[in-house]
């Protein structure tokens, strides 16, 4: 998984403009050449200018309003924007395809030290909870799946899995960890927000998975 790349525009004659206009063209070649007169000036310099204007500020907002509405989509009670499953060994192809039950949905590469203590944890959560409604599926963000399968050599995983290699899914949730878990609930809103993974955090990992279920207190 690489991290996006800022937007740009490439230009034709293969000049970047930071105001993003065509050929290469930005707000100081609208001014007019020297020997202009108030007479000669057309009103549209004026047009241009605000459509200039209007552009670099739609350029610069734009990737706040995204990050914005990633974190938003990951909040605790908000709902879980879809992802694709590729390569899933569910059935399920989307994450939507998999409401009406609690999802643990983990985000792992074969790199990240804490998984390897993660998945007996959530092989065993698995095996005790789902009979009860509880789906565990780990999404692997390794960019060669040759990594993961060794990975699963060595660390087997009782539960769902997908492979993402593009990272489509995580930059979708804003994950910035490895690993990070959502807990989501029957009706697909998100029920808790975790990163990282110890030992010493399992009992309070199950409370709220049982408490989502409405087996316990959370």
């Amino acid at each position: 998984m690489k991290l996006p790349q800022a937007h740009c525009v490439r230009c034709p004659e293969g000049r970047v403009s930071p105001f993003g206009l065509p050929g290469g063209t930005d707000m100081r070649d609208t001014e007019p050449p020297m020997n202009d007169t108030p007479e000669t000036r057309p009103t549209i310099t004026v047009a241009a200018r605000r459509q200039a204007l209007s552009l670099v500020l739609a350029w610069t907002a734009l990737p706040a309003l995204l990050a914005a509405g990633a974190a938003r989509a990951q909040a605790v009670g908000s709902p879980v924007p879809d992802i694709d499953l590729p390569d899933s060994t569910l059935p399920a192809r989307k994450l939507s395809d998999l409401k009406g039950k609690v999802v643990y949905l983990d985000f792992w590469a074969s790199w990240c030290g804490p998984c390897r203590q993660s998945f007996p944890w959530m092989a065993e959560m698995q095996k005790k909870y789902g009979a009860r409604g509880l789906q565990v599926l780990a999404v692997n963000l390794d960019a060669k799946r040759a990594d993961a399968d060794e990975f699963l050599k060595q660390h087997p995983a009782g539960f769902a899995l997908a492979f993402d290699a593009k990272g489509d899914s995580a930059r979708r949730l804003a994950v910035k960890a490895m690993p990070t878990s959502l807990l989501i609930g029957t009706d697909g809103q998100v029920l808790m927000l975790h990163r990282g993974f110890r030992l010493d955090e399992r009992e309070a990992l199950e409370a709220r998975l049982a408490a989502a279920l409405g087996k316990g207190p959370p």
